[in-house]
C-alpha cells in the first residue's frame, strides 16, 4: 500500500534502542563488568562498525548496536553505582548543602519537599558529594519553600534508600531515578544562595498564572482546581474523589503536561502568530520559547520536557522547509533525552510518554490511512460535485476515522501501562478519550486564552474564558461519572508477576514495528498481530478482581 505515514527514516532508532537494552541488562545485572570495561568495549566495536562502513559493508550494524548494548550497561553503572559501604550503615543525622532541583507538592502544611544535589558536607560525609536525593523539610511559621536553584542548608536525618524497593512505591520511583539517599525529618537552617532572577521570575509567573486560572470560578472551587490541574501539571490541587474518578475512566493523562498539552497549545500559538502575519522562521522560535517557558514554569516535568523536544524538531524540520517526519522527531528526541538523563528511561511516564507516541506513529496513522481508503466518503460522487454538506460530512467522517484509529493505537499501550502502574484495566478507555480528549483540547485551548488575556491586562475577558472552561470541565466530569457507573467499566486488576507488564509492553512495540517496516500487508496478518499479543497478555498474565 502506497502510504505517507509508511517508510519514515528515523537512524537514530540504530542507536536509542540498544542503548535502551543495554539501561535494561545493567538494572537486571546481566552486564556485571565495571563501568570502564564495558566503555572501553563499546568504544571498540563502534571502531568496527565504523570501519566496515567505511568498507561499504552492511556488516557495521551489528558491532554498531553491540557497542551501543555495552554503553547502555556502562552509562547504568556510572549513573546508578551505590555507595557501598554507606548500603550497610543506620540513618544518621546530617547537615547537607542542596542545591534544589525540582520541587514538589507540600503534603503538610509548613512542609516542603523535593528533589536536590548534594553540594557541600561535613570532611566526614564527602563522599556524598553531587549525589542526588529528595529531602522533605519542616518550614518555620512565615518561612517560604526553597526556589528551584537555590542552594539550602539543612539538617535532617540521611537514610540509604533499599536497592530493591516496593513495586509502585515511592522509594521505587527515586531509586530509578537514580538516586541512593533521602533526608526526612529535616529543618531547613539558612538559605546560602538565592535562586537566579530568570528562576525567581519563573516563581512570580506561575504564581501569577495559578491566580488568573481562578478568577471567576471562585464558586466553583473544584472545577478552578480541575483548570489548574490541567494547565499547570498541578494534580495536587484535585481531590481525592476526582483522581478515582479520572483514574478508573483512562482519562487521568489529561492532568499531565504531556504531549496533548504541548501539542494544543503549539498549535493556538502558531494560529495567534499566523494572525499577525509572523515570518516561520520567527514563528517557531516565538512557538518554542513560549513552550519552554510553560515547561519550565510548571516545573519541567520528565513528560513535558519529553513532549517539548518532539515538538521542537518538528518545528525545526518544518523552518526549513523539510518534509515532516515524526518517526524520526521521536528518534531525536528519545536518544536527546537517553544522553541527558538515560536514568529516565526507568519511569513510569517514559514508558508512557514514548510507547504512546511510538505506537501511534507506526500503527494508528498507517491505519487511519487504511481505514481511509477501505471506507471513503461519497465514493459514488465526484469531488467536484459536492455541495457544502457533502464536504462537512466527508471531513467529519475522515476525522472520525482517524480518531478511531489513534485512540487504537494509544488504548493498546495504555491498557498495558493501567494495568502495570495503576492496577486498573479500563474497558471503555478508547470510547472515554475519543469523547473525551476533543473536550480536553478545548479546555486546555480555552485556558491557554485566559493566560493571554489575563497577562495582556484583559481580565473580563479571562473570567469568560475561564467560565467556559468551568463549563467543559463541569461536562467531562459528568461524562466520566456516569460511564464509570456502567457495568464492567472498569476492572481492579494487576500482572501475576513484576516481569509480565514490561515483557507484554516490548512484545506489543515490536509487534507495532515489524508491522510498519513491512508496511502492514494482510498476508502477515495485517492490524492485528499487535492487538493478538494484547489480548494473550491480559488474558494469560493478568488477574482481575
Amino acid at each position: 500500500m502506497t502510504s505517507r505515514s509508511l517508510r519514515h527514516r528515523a537512524p537514530l532508532l540504530w542507536l536509542a534502542l540498544p542503548l535502551m537494552a543495554g539501561l535494561a541488562l545493567g538494572r537486571m545485572g546481566w552486564l556485571p563488568w565495571p563501568p570502564a570495561l564495558l566503555a572501553g568495549g563499546a568504544a571498540g566495536l563502534a571502531a568496527a562498525a565504523l570501519v566496515a562502513s567505511a568498507w561499504r559493508s552492511r556488516g557495521w550494524a551489528v558491532p554498531m548496536v553491540m557497542a551501543m548494548v555495552l554503553a547502555g550497561g556502562a552509562s547504568y553503572a556510572l549513573h546508578r553505582a551505590p555507595l557501598g559501604p554507606w548500603a550497610a550503615l543506620p540513618p544518621r543525622e546530617a547537615r547537607l548543602t542542596l542545591r534544589v532541583t525540582r520541587n514538589f507538592a507540600p503534603a503538610m502544611a509548613n512542609h516542603t519537599g523535593g528533589l536536590a544535589e548534594v553540594t557541600g558536607t561535613a570532611p566526614h560525609l564527602a563522599d556524598l558529594r553531587g549525589q542526588r536525593l529528595y529531602f522533605s523539610l519542616s518550614l518555620a511559621a512565615g518561612e517560604s519553600a526553597p526556589l528551584r536553584g537555590s542552594e539550602i542548608v539543612a539538617v535532617g536525618v540521611l537514610q540509604g534508600l533499599p536497592a530493591d524497593p516496593a513495586g509502585g512505591s515511592f522509594e521505587e520511583y527515586l531509586v530509578n531515578a537514580g538516586m541512593n539517599f533521602q533526608l526526612t525529618r529535616g529543618r531547613l537552617q539558612t538559605t546560602s544562595r538565592e535562586a537566579s532572577a530568570y528562576e525567581k521570575f519563573c516563581a512570580r509567573l506561575l504564581a501569577r498564572m495559578e491566580a488568573l486560572l481562578g478568577a471567576g470560578l471562585e464558586a466553583r472551587p473544584e472545577h478552578a482546581a480541575e483548570l489548574r490541574a490541567m494547565m499547570l501539571g498541578q494534580k495536587h490541587e484535585l481531590s481525592g474523589e476526582t483522581r478515582e474518578l479520572f483514574m478508573h475512566s483512562g482519562t487521568m493523562h489529561l492532568f499531565a503536561i504531556n504531549g496533548l498539552h504541548i501539542g494544543v497549545v503549539a498549535v493556538a500559538l502558531h494560529l495567534l502568530l499566523g494572525l499577525l502575519r509572523c515570518p516561520r522562521p520567527l514563528a517557531s522560535l516565538l512557538v518554542l520559547g513560549a513552550l519552554w517557558l510553560d515547561v519550565d514554569t510548571t516545573g519541567a516535568s520528565p513528560s513535558a520536557v519529553r513532549a517539548f523536544l518532539m515538538l521542537a524538531t518538528l518545528e525545526m524540520a518544518w523552518v526549513v522547509r523539510r518534509p515532516a517526519n515524526p518517526l524520526a522527531a521521536l528518534g531525536v528526541a528519545l536518544a536527546i533525552n537517553l544522553v541527558i538523563d538515560p536514568l529516565d528511561f526507568f519511569s513510569a511516564s517514559f514508558e508512557m510518554s514514548y510507547a504512546v507516541v511510538a505506537a501511534v506513529l507506526q500503527l494508528g496513522l498507517p491505519l487511519a490511512e487504511r481505514m481511509r481508503v477501505r471506507w471513503p466518503a461519497f465514493p459514488d460522487f465526484p469531488a467536484v460535485t459536492w455541495a457544502w454538506h457533502h464536504r462537512f460530512r466527508a471531513w467529519l467522517k475522515r476525522r472520525t476515522l482517524d480518531a478511531v484509529a489513534l485512540g487504537c493505537a494509544a488504548t493498546l499501550v495504555s491498557t498495558v501501562s493501567g494495568v502495570e502502574f495503576f492496577q486498573v484495566f479500563v474497558t471503555g478507555a478508547l470510547l472515554a478519550n475519543l469523547v473525551l480528549v476533543p473536550l480536553a483540547s478545548l479546555v486546555i485551548m480555552t485556558g491557554f486564552a485566559s493566560l493571554v488575556c489575563g497577562l495582556a491586562g484583559m481580565g473580563w475577558a479571562g473570567r469568560l474564558c475561564n467560565g467556559l472552561a468551568g463549563g467543559l470541565l463541569g461536562l467531562i466530569e459528568t461524562l466520566i461519572r456516569e460511564g464509570t457507573r456502567l457495568p464492567g467499566a472498569y476492572w481492579t486488576a494487576h500482572f501475576r508477576a513484576s516481569w509480565i507488564g514490561p515483557l507484554a509492553l516490548v512484545a506489543v512495540l515490536t509487534a507495532c514495528l515489524a508491522g510498519y517496516a513491512t508496511g502492514w500487508r494482510r498476508e502477515r496478518g495485517g492490524f492485528w498481530p499487535p492487538f493478538v499479543l494484547l489480548a494473550i497478555f491480559l488474558l494469560g498474565g493478568v488477574k482481575f478482581a
